[in-house]
């Protein structure tokens, strides 16, 4: 690796997480723009209209992670930056419920793209420390939110300007990620390095415990993106700017996974699981009862919990079954997201005939599956510690 620039590679990737995430924070904002009082989609719909984020970014995964190895890190990167800039421009322009379905769909595949790049180049940078550098890596999701959260209530609430603008934001860190990447030279896998034939891979994903991974993963990914993805709903009659709370969650998020090598070192992936399920249980119970300043406090409790999910997953799978490879961190990354586009239209549809409070109850019951999931896992690993 003596010609690879890892900082400035590192630098980008982050960039090309915090683009990523902004999408997020800026859907949900939109979700106000296309719904009953504005444009006039129900709740439903709106779901419905999201779901290729999740869905473009599963099918991103599945087929990029493989990819990663045939084409390289770099090939994969620059597709992300080709299909993140076409999404952005079509939001611009979208107008209904099959234009945004069709710009969702863009940001999805650039949002997959990046993951199934990314994930493996920071694994192949880091190999003696993964899941502390795949949990830093991941500040820049929480990161990326908070930025296009605020980004969204100070261009629309404070300043009353157009939602395009809100959008247009995303030019800015998408033309700096792709900067940074040109003319850059970026390593090989870490399964190509290993050696790991093909044959090796695809029977590894086959095994129990990352079966069960990939199950875990439907849950935790849907437990923190379901929620946040409709906090604007979900929240917009107990505070005032939904969007501030996930500005806050976010917040939380960043600073704890900037302490994950610590958290690491005395817990464990295995345990850090266990007790981000608790503390996702405990949030989303108290947001279903707290309403004003106390919602925020909620908020905490759940930013605790899902604060190391989604990195300490990727990073679980990364140190325990490298054999994986790529194809196993993009598995379990699109497993992830399709779960949510499968929780959205759920959510939107409780609300629609229920309330929100109904639908935060509904998903609690997913980090309650989850502690008692961990739990096993635990003693699952210690056995295997102790073998």
């Amino acid at each position: 690796m003596e010609n690879i620039n890892k900082s400035r590679l590192f630098l980008a990737s982050a960039l090309a997480l915090i683009t990523t995430a902004m999408t997020f924070a800026i859907r949900a904002r939109l979700e106000t723009v296309f719904g009953p009082e504005g444009i006039g989609l129900t709740l439903e719909q709106i779901g419905y209209a999201f779901t290729p984020a999740f869905f473009g970014f599963t099918l991103a995964m599945i087929f990029g992670g493989p990819l990663v190895d045939l084409l390289g890190i770099k090939k994969i990167t620059w597709m992300a930056f080709a299909t993140h800039a076409i999404g952005i421009v079509w939001t611009l322009f979208a107008s209904s419920m099959t234009s945004l379905f069709l710009a969702t769909l863009f940001i999805g595949i650039g949002n997959g793209l990046v993951e199934a790049a990314l994930n493996p180049l920071i694994a192949s940078m880091y190999s003696d420390q993964k899941t502390k550098m795949l949990n830093r890596f991941h500040v820049w999701f929480p990161g990326g939110i908070v930025i296009g959260s605020i980004a969204g209530w100070f261009i629309m609430d404070v300043l009353g300007l157009d939602w395009q603008i809100m959008v247009a934001t995303l030019f800015i860190p998408l033309v700096m990620y792709g900067i940074l990447f040109f003319g850059q030279e970026f390593p090989v896998t870490e399964r190509v390095k290993l050696g790991i034939s093909n044959k090796q891979m695809m029977g590894s994903v086959t095994q129990p415990l990352f079966i069960f991974m990939v199950l875990c993963m439907f849950l935790t990914a849907a437990s923190e993106l379901g929620t946040t993805q409709r906090i604007e709903s979900l929240l917009k009659t107990s505070v005032a700017s939904p969007l501030l709370v996930l500005a806050f969650i976010n917040g939380i998020m960043a600073l704890g996974r900037l302490s994950a090598g610590q958290v690491v070192h005395k817990l464990k992936p295995a345990g850090m699981l266990l007790y981000s399920a608790i503390f996702t249980l405990a949030g989303l119970w108290l947001l279903t009862i707290t309403s004003g300043g106390m919602t925020f406090v909620a908020a905490a409790v759940f930013a605790v919990g899902v604060t190391f999910f989604w990195p300490t997953m990727l990073g679980f799978v990364a140190e325990y079954l490298p054999e994986t490879g790529a194809l196993g961190l993009s598995i379990m990354g699109g497993a992830g997201m399709f779960s949510v586009s499968l929780v959205l239209p759920i959510m939107g549809k409780l609300m629609d005939n229920a309330n929100a409070t109904e639908a935060l109850r509904t998903m609690s019951i997913l980090p309650a599956i989850l502690i008692v999931a961990f739990i096993g896992l635990n003693i699952y690993m210690k056995k295997r510690n102790k073998a």
